[in-house]
């Protein structure tokens, strides 16, 4: 059993709560910090929490508190995570870890030296279809992988501070790009190194001073391409959706717009229907089980078990680090209008890779460009000499 303390009162640190307290049946939040007193007072009502506070060292040093779950704007992230290596507490953090790569690094060096427990909720990588998916993917049935595609668009987030840039750090890459990153460096190789960005973003509908549309690729070290793309713009609700391809297979991943769950309502006494959802009226499309469906339930379990038998989970702030580490190269080459490289002082996955071998060889003079069986049923080969280069087709009995 864990005794929580729930840093952040508001939309994610409910969806929190929901999990943390109804998942294992076990771990129990015991303080609420929250900046605003009525807050605090109404979320350890909803939770039947025993302490509230508006003071952050005071929810973070209590003796009953074995691990701190930060659900705060980021530019606060810093600071409770300080105060939890002052502490010696167990800590497990909201992304993005930091509002840059230099952000993130001090905490994560932070929580290596004072040897305390550190966690990143990166929930999009416990989503039960990406399980699924990475198992696959692990277990060879897509081959090599070449390219791997996120997507998070939708009308934007919901509490006033991810709209200002100096307490957010950026726009919706820095706020849905850290899912994508992740995603799809999961895919490819989390111990494979990305090298440099190339980023589209602009401001496009939102009166605001970071990015509210973006679209990126990330090269990495073994010729893997990813791509993300991101908005707040998106009219229609939240979509998530993922594409990985191999040199023997594809997987296409839709994780929440249109799941097989379609209702059509007037609205008469409709209310909260599935997050991001712009309207409770016409159709939409519910979600069967939203905390489960967007990774909370397997991302807790993930922690807590991994803190419980002494190992690291399988996010971790270092993780958090070669995400924040990408997106700062996203944010340059957006200005800039070039490839940029990811700098990376702290790399703790494969180095020199490189490229795999894109060569098939067919018999001793060929390589296989494509193989195939025809509507007429021969089987046809489309081959490369590997002397000459030329390209031949040949029929097979």
């Amino acid at each position: 059993m864990q005794h929580i303390a729930m840093l952040g009162s508001g939309f994610i640190g409910r969806f929190y709560a929901d999990s943390l307290q109804g998942y294992r049946s076990k771990d129990k939040i015991v303080s609420i910090y929250s900046r605003r007193e009525e807050s605090a007072k109404k979320f350890a009502a909803d939770y039947q929490v025993p302490h509230w506070t508006t003071n952050m060292e005071e929810a973070i040093s209590r003796k009953e508190v074995t691990v701190v779950c930060i659900s705060l704007p980021n530019n606060l992230h810093e600071q409770a995570v300080l105060l939890c290596c002052k502490h010696k507490k167990a800590v497990i953090t909201t992304k993005p870890l930091g509002r840059n790569a230099e952000e993130a690094k001090r905490m994560l060096e932070a929580v290596e030296k004072a040897g305390i427990f550190n966690g990143y909720l990166e929930d999009l990588v416990y989503t039960p279809k990406f399980i699924k998916a990475f198992e696959s993917v692990k277990g060879g049935s897509l081959g090599r992988i070449l390219w791997a595609k996120s997507r998070e668009t939708h009308p934007g987030p919901h509490s006033d501070w991810f709209w200002d840039i100096e307490q957010a750090g950026g726009g919706c890459i820095l706020d849905l790009g850290c899912h994508c990153v992740e995603i799809t460096r999961s895919y490819i190789g989390k111990d494979i190194k990305p090298i440099e960005v190339m980023c589209w973003a602009d401001t496009q509908v939102k009166p605001i001073d970071a990015e509210d549309h973006a679209i990126g690729l990330v090269k990495y070290e073994n010729g893997s391409i990813a791509q993300f793309e991101v908005s707040w713009t998106f009219r229609g609700g939240l979509d998530l959706r993922d594409e990985v391809m191999g040199t023997e297979g594809t997987i296409w991943v839709n994780s929440f717009l249109r799941t097989g769950f379609e209702m059509f309502t007037s609205g008469k006494g409709a209310d909260y229907v599935a997050e991001k959802a712009e309207s409770n009226s016409g159709w939409l499309f519910p979600v069967g089980d939203e905390l489960n469906e967007l990774g909370y339930n397997h991302m807790f379990m993930d922690m807590f078990r991994s803190l419980e038998i002494g190992k690291s989970p399988r996010e971790t702030f270092y993780d958090g680090y070669v995400v924040n580490s990408v997106l700062d190269a996203a944010y340059k080459s957006a200005k800039t209008k070039q490839w940029e490289p990811v700098k990376l002082d702290i790399w703790r996955g494969r180095v020199g890779v490189s490229k795999d071998s894109h060569l098939q060889s067919y018999d001793n003079d060929h390589y296989l460009v494509k193989e195939e069986v025809t509507h007429y049923g021969a089987k046809k080969v489309i081959l490369k000499n590997k002397k000459t280069g030329k390209i031949i087709e040949r029929v097979e009995s």
